[in-house]
């Protein structure tokens, strides 16, 4: 996988364009001026997250003696049930009911923008190729800086899109998640069938 298909991956991932109109409403009682700090801080505190769960990830796995597979598995999974998610969204959204008052880490940062998903994904890249830190690094400081500015834009690109526009191009990721989600569900498979010792 190169940096940029990582990338773009994690982008997909990130679900910036989805989390807009949760965004809006969690930021709406928020003055102006406080809502941009508040979006900031909520951005580095998520990506502080994923970098702890790349950089460390490995280290968490090694130490529960999960193999690679397990975690490529398990990231499938759960990538495929945000994806049917992001396709056919409850009336509850994604992550149920939210917390009233300014928001500090649940749920902007956890698990809106930091979500499972997210976290075994960067878990999977640094334990399939840990020679590719820096790699991956990039590839999520890309991923986070595309999801900063849509974000930051949301205000705007609500009024120019629309919500119908928003939910479509959601759906249109989620059908991406899927099929990303039973490739990397087919690659655990297959790699744990080639492990030695099952034949």
């Amino acid at each position: 996988m190169t940096t940029l298909s990582a990338a773009l991956l994690l982008f997909l991932i990130l679900d910036p364009l989805g989390n807009i109109p949760i965004f809006l409403g969690l930021l709406k009682p928020l003055p102006g001026q406080r809502r941009r700090r508040v979006l900031a801080r909520e951005l580095l505190i998520a990506l502080g997250v994923l970098m702890a769960f790349l950089w460390g990830g490995k280290y968490v796995l090694d130490l529960m003696h999960l193999r690679q597979e397990s975690v490529s598995i398990a990231g499938g999974i759960v990538l495929f049930l945000i994806g049917l998610k992001m396709i056919f969204p409850s009336a509850e959204g994604m992550f149920g009911e939210v917390p009233e008052g300014e928001p500090f880490i649940v749920p902007m940062a956890i698990p809106l923008v930091a979500g499972p998903s997210g976290m075994a994904a960067v878990m999977l890249l640094a334990a399939q190729e840990p020679h590719r830190m820096g790699d991956w690094s990039l590839a999520l400081v890309m991923a986070w800086g595309a999801t900063a500015v849509l974000l930051f834009s949301a205000t705007s690109l609500y009024k120019v899109l629309g919500m119908r526009v928003l939910t479509a191009v959601e759906r249109l990721m989620g059908m991406l998640l899927v099929a990303i989600s039973v490739q990397m569900l087919l690659d655990g498979v297959a790699t744990y069938l080639r492990a030695p010792g099952l034949g």
